[in-house]
């Protein structure tokens, strides 16, 4: 039996989260987006397993570099 394994738990994965209404607000305001200048990310990417996402809400990618410190992507559930 092949088991399914959890991707997001992969050391390469960076961190994937939900934002809440006052982080997706502060964003908006800070930056001058509107939600259809964010990429996008599939709801069925295997990378937001155990997130619950529904359409239109943004994820918070975190990632870690060597060069760069941490940075911190955003993209829209498509």
């Amino acid at each position: 039996m092949i088991q399914k394994s959890d991707v997001s738990k992969h050391i390469l994965v960076p961190k994937h989260s939900k934002t809440s209404e006052k982080e997706k607000k502060e964003l908006f305001e800070k930056h001058g987006l509107v939600l259809d200048n964010l990429p996008r990310i599939l709801k069925t990417d295997p990378a937001l397993t155990g997130l619950d996402v529904n359409e239109d809400e943004i994820i918070k990618i975190t990632r870690a570099s060597a060069t760069a410190g941490t940075t911190i992507f955003y993209r829209r559930v498509v």
